[in-house]
């Protein structure tokens, strides 16, 4: 109430159904929100309507005690302010009001005074009781719990779906909850903030190849319909958690999905770039016909085999799994009975006529 007063002192005050103002004459505060109109003066100030109160304590939070534009458009995201009246969160804060940032779960509850809480935890722990997850306090350990998949395994994309689970953060202020969800997905709320403004600069595949120079200048010369079949490949929601907001270029849009992520993809990330290198150099291979002896299921097995590795579905197939083509026994077999002893299918040479090109070497 005492900022509420000193920031009323030097004019008045609007914000999310509330209106303020102080009248210097008869020193009075005039308070109104959707439901109530009263006038109070100082000594009265403390005694305003509970509901009255819930505005003047949301409008402290937000404009008093959280930091910068953007971590106040996040926090009132994440507990739907632009979708439900002051009153109507309150209610629901009281229980929690959870939302999904990726693979984070974020839940929002509040202090008696109007202070948020915030918990984050992995989607894969909504249900889970907290005393079995490891707790964390520090927003920073975030960068460690995101460096490793489940398997110990590097993340060099943070935003893969591949973030692990078992951990919590109970209790996080609203520069906490920020910092921490920055550290899981670097930059995604700053963009998803500018997206909101209508402010989100995008650096479209051209222009991604209009600045690269050294062995990355390759990329120039991959053709349009790889950068679609590799849009296609990567930027899908099982692979990356961002929306692909980039295309061929301003006027040449792509055709593959972009995703449903929450927080947008402004540019070709590193990831994306170096594979179009590789593909730009198997690209450029001319093509040869082959000719192999295959039974109909052992071509159907050499499919499932494709779709299994592509969907990332190799490790739910079990060796009992003889039926699906992609199971290890089953690949196997096939490799013994199709395979000769150079390792060629079916015994067809990669090259007939003997000559290996360079895989590499020349990447101008």
């Amino acid at each position: 109430m005492a900022a509420f007063s000193e920031t009323l002192a030097e004019g008045a005050i609007e914000y999310d159904g509330l209106a303020a103002e102080y009248d210097a004459d008869e020193e009075t505060y005039h308070i109104e929100t959707p439901d109530r109109h009263a006038t109070v003066d100082a000594d009265a100030l403390d005694t305003v309507a509970a509901e009255q109160a819930a505005y003047i304590t949301n409008w402290y939070f937000y404009t008093q005690a959280v930091g910068s534009e953007v971590k106040q458009a996040f926090c009132r995201w994440l507990e739907l302010a632009d979708d439900h009246s002051v009153p109507d969160r309150y209610d629901a804060l009281e229980s929690g009001i959870a939302r999904e940032w990726g693979q984070l779960s974020i839940t929002t509850t509040l202090a008696d005074d109007g202070t948020r809480h915030y918990e984050v935890r992995h989607i894969d722990d909504s249900d889970v009781d907290a005393d079995a997850l490891t707790t964390h306090t520090d927003p920073f350990d975030a960068r460690d719990i995101g460096t490793l998949d489940a398997d110990g395994r590097y993340r060099p994309l943070r935003t893969a779906p591949s973030l692990d689970s078992g951990w919590i953060f109970p209790d996080l202020a609203a520069d906490e909850v920020y910092e921490a969800v920055e550290a899981f997905y670097p930059a995604t709320v700053v963009n998803w903030h500018r997206e909101q403004r209508g402010e989100l600069d995008i650096d479209h595949w051209r222009d991604e190849q209009d600045r690269q120079s050294g062995i990355y200048n390759l990329i120039t010369v991959l053709p349009d319909e790889a950068v679609e079949w590799a849009a296609a490949a990567c930027c899908d929601d099982s692979q990356c958690l961002k929306r692909r907001e980039w295309q061929l270029s301003e006027d040449e849009p792509l055709d593959a999905d972009g995703g449903d992520g929450v927080f947008p993809c402004r540019e070709p990330c590193s990831m994306v770039v170096a594979a179009g290198r590789e593909w730009a150099k198997l690209e450029r291979e001319d093509t040869q016909t082959y000719e192999f002896e295959l039974t109909p299921s052992e071509k159907d097995q050499l499919e499932a085999i494709i779709d299994s590795v592509a969907d990332d579905e190799i490790d739910e197939i079990r060796e009992a799994d003889i039926g699906n083509g992609a199971n290890r026994w089953r690949v196997r077999y096939l490799r013994e009975k199709r395979f000769d002893d150079e390792g060629n299918l079916s015994g067809t040479p990669t090259h007939p006529d003997g000559h290996d090109p360079d895989d590499g070497g020349d990447d101008h």
